[in-house]
């Protein structure tokens, strides 16, 4: 690990202003660290933010509103968030181990890093995500994992974290901090696909700082389920995964909000789905037509093209589990 100069500033403003000229965040550190003790990153300064944001979950009567600092284990067992917003419980509970999960942060895993191997393993030269103009290994090479959705001839990883799926689904908004001031921006709009600069992975300013995230109650949020396929049982990054928020009476679909993962550069919002289920009858048939619209704009490799197949039993199986026709 390269040595680094670790700040510990007293105001959310002086991190900000410290990490608008160079430096880097970090909180839990489960991701960071690891990618500094393999030569991913190496950022000669880093910010400590976890003693100044706030760690609070706290109810109103419209909505949740999640500090940047809390635990992803405390959220993901609260009472509140099962009842108001139960995808992010059951998201957070499909993610890394207990262990991670006490020790990671909400704003953390919303900015973790690709899993992309190649972008993991600094023997490869080809990775635009960290020698930006180098081209990209996984286009030709091993894609298994990689996304269909929102790639380019820059770049095809996929955007790992669960929970930015889950909020996606449930049109969650961040709360940021920066130099120019606070502002609201909506989970969806944080991330970026990667037509250029797939170094440039969010949406964020220099220097900003994610300090609280609101989810707003509806029935569409209570009716929200999350379902992931991955290799293996426990603390695997997902293959596919899919959030569906279903608000329904009388045994029609009202109306209906999805976002899957592990198929595109960021959390994808299925909004020719959402379109599709409106109005229609809850049954088997109704999600299983929806659900062919799922791999709308898909592009598959060679080593990925069976995501593209999966994509539509997936998600109508999270539509099924939502809807209560499982």
């Amino acid at each position: 690990m390269q040595p680094f100069t670790l700040h510990r500033p007293t105001q959310l403003n002086e991190a900000a202003r410290l990490a608008a000229s160079g430096a880097e965040f970090i909180t839990g550190g489960t991701d960071m660290t690891q990618l500094m003790k393999e030569w991913v990153r190496t950022p000669p300064q880093l910010v400590d933010l976890d003693p100044l944001l706030d760690n609070r979950i706290d109810t109103a009567s419209d909505g949740l509103r999640i500090g940047a600092g809390a635990r992803m284990e405390e959220v993901a067992i609260h009472p509140d968030v099962a009842r108001i917003a139960p995808a992010v419980c059951e998201a957070l509970l499909e993610s890394a181990s207990p262990q991670v999960r006490n020790l990671a942060t909400m704003g953390g895993n919303l900015l973790q890093r690709t899993r992309c191997g190649y972008f993991r393993d600094v023997g490869v030269e080809a990775c635009n995500k960290r020698r930006p103009g180098s081209g990209c290994a996984a286009i030709g090479g091993e894609n298994r994992i990689h996304a269909v959705l929102g790639t380019s001839d820059q770049c095809i990883a996929t955007q790992p974290s669960d929970l930015a799926v889950a909020l996606v689904a449930l049109e969650a908004r961040l709360q940021l901090i920066g130099a120019d001031g606070a502002r609201s921006l909506p989970v969806e709009d944080l991330y970026r696909t990667w037509d250029t600069q797939p170094d440039q992975e969010t949406t964020l300013k220099p220097g900003e700082i994610i300090t609280a995230i609101e989810i707003s109650r509806s029935a569409l949020a209570r009716g929200s389920r999350y379902l992931k396929v991955r290799d293996r049982a426990a603390f695997e990054w997902a293959l596919l995964s899919a959030a569906v928020a279903l608000d329904t009476a009388d045994g029609e679909i009202r109306a209906a909000r999805i976002a899957m993962g592990g198929v595109g550069t960021k959390p994808w919002r299925m909004r020719n789905v959402e379109v599709a289920l409106a109005g229609q009858p809850v049954n088997p048939e109704t999600f299983a037509a929806a659900a062919a619209h799922a791999t709308d704009g898909a592009v598959a490799r060679a080593g990925n093209d069976y995501k593209v197949k999966l994509m539509p039993t997936v998600l109508a199986r999270a539509l099924a589990i939502a809807g209560g026709a499982a």
